[in-house]
């Protein structure tokens, strides 16, 4: 990619809107912390206002209600499932994920961060022994960092909060849980864009600097997330296209195209994973391994010269070539189809892995049988070391050795998060297993 384009994507990407999700352990103050940034930012509605005044009765407005929308989860104060809410600022557009820090509802903290360009983890500082050196870190903090790191979110930012219900010495205070976040990234290789001391429930230093803490002379959490960049797949390089639906359009005699002529002409469609496609490039389809030009490339029903990864494309061929659901478009040569591979499983089932059972996959939009062959370790959240394991239980990570029925054209993830992922699925309770991410094929 040459610096002109290249300068033109950074451009680009800084002013997309960002995807970010709260995360953390169970009432850490994540709602609370959604519902600031949306109240503080006019991002409520006059009705919304009224409903929570009305509720609070006089008292100060519970700012959490505005994510939690679920009866079970204004009974139990808790988050079970993940809430999505939308505001924006002058400078920037923000769609936020708001997911559970209950041990329980974990897949639904994964599912949040599959799709996120940040992560801001919060760290109630009421609930830990700040004094200690160094201080203990709770485990969901641990586990839910180390999971965004997995799932390859680029930004990780800490944010310390409920300093306002320290009486002590409040710099002290953050400066202690500072230092052990700091020494636990460095530990776990998560490249940290910020530790940011706030009050959720009073607002400091969130949307506006805090005149409580002057001893912190550092962007609030609304400034640096304005200036995180949103995630995109590499632009140059092969094509990878999953074929998400087909769609089929008449064509008549007068309407000849390079498809054919008095036939229904099709358009696959899909997500482009990595690389770009114009009309004229040879593509090869898998798993048929069958070639084809592409004679039109369609962008919301209109027909352009090109689409580059991470936007929805449609494929025309000039062709008929027998391609469905969960097949995929490429490059000629470029995808090494396999049927055994590494990854890092997170397990997110109550029943356990175990080493020969058969789990569905899916990759992309296909559908296949597959099996763990080995467990090659066991993750340790508290030390980071790799431990032997003959199974993994819920909420735990770790190494396994994967066989699949057919061949797939998986990528290690850190090289693409579309193509390097899979979800793992109970074939007798049809429920989400667990989360493989390829290491190597």
């Amino acid at each position: 990619m040459n610096t002109v384009t290249e300068n033109h994507v950074q451009e680009e990407l800084s002013h997309k809107a960002l995807r970010f999700l709260t995360a953390g352990s169970v009432d850490d103050g994540k709602s609370t912390l959604i519902g600031r940034l949306l109240f503080d930012s006019r991002a409520i509605l006059a009705d919304q206002l009224d409903a929570l005044e009305k509720r609070a009765a006089g008292a100060p407005i519970d700012l959490s209600l505005l994510t939690d929308g679920l009866e079970a989860e204004r009974e139990q104060g808790i988050t079970i499932d993940v809430a999505y809410r939308y505001f924006a600022t002058k400078a920037r557009k923000f769609i936020i994920a708001d997911a559970p820090g209950h041990e329980q509802y974990t897949r639904n903290m994964v599912t949040a961060a599959a799709g996120s360009d940040a992560a801001v983890v919060l760290v109630d500082i009421t609930k830990i022994d700040w004094k200690a050196s160094p201080v203990p870190l709770l485990a969901q903090t641990r586990r839910h960092s180390l999971l965004a790191q997995l799932l390859r979110v680029p930004s990780i930012v800490f944010a310390i909060n409920k300093l306002d219900a320290i009486e002590e010495d409040t710099e002290t205070a953050f400066n202690n849980v500072k230092a052990s976040l700091e020494a636990f990234a460095v530990q776990a290789g998560i490249v940290s864009k910020g530790v940011i001391p706030v009050s959720a429930l009073r607002g400091d230093n969130v949307t506006t600097p805090s005149a409580n803490w002057p001893w912190y002379q550092g962007p609030t959490l609304l400034q640096l997330l304005e200036g995180l960049p949103a995630t995109d797949e590499r632009h140059d390089g092969a094509l990878l296209h999953p074929v998400q639906y087909v769609t089929r359009d008449s064509v008549g005699e007068g309407d000849a195209t390079a498809s054919g002529t008095g036939h229904q002409s099709r358009t696959f469609w899909g997500r482009i994973a990595h690389g770009a496609v114009k009309a004229g490039d040879e593509v090869q389809i898998f798993p048929s391994g069958e070639s084809a030009i592409v004679s039109e490339v369609r962008h919301s029903a209109e027909v352009v010269a090109s689409c580059e990864a991470g936007q929805s494309a449609g494929i025309v061929l000039d062709r008929q070539v027998d391609i469905s659901r969960g097949d995929w478009i490429a490059t000629p040569g470029s995808m090494n189809p396999t049927d055994s591979f590494t990854g890092t499983l997170a397990w997110l089932d109550t029943e356990p892995a175990v080493v020969g059972r058969k789990y569905w996959v899916r990759h992309g939009n296909r559908w296949v049988q597959a099996r763990i062959t080995a467990i090659d370790s066991r993750l340790d959240i508290h030390t980071l070391a790799d431990q032997e394991a003959q199974e993994l239980a819920v909420n735990e990570i770790g190494r396994v050795q994967i066989q699949t029925q057919q061949p797939l054209p998986v990528e290690a993830y850190l090289d693409n998060r579309i193509s390097g992922a899979l979800i793992v699925v109970d074939p007798t309770t049809n429920r989400t297993s667990g989360a493989l991410l390829v290491k190597a094929a």
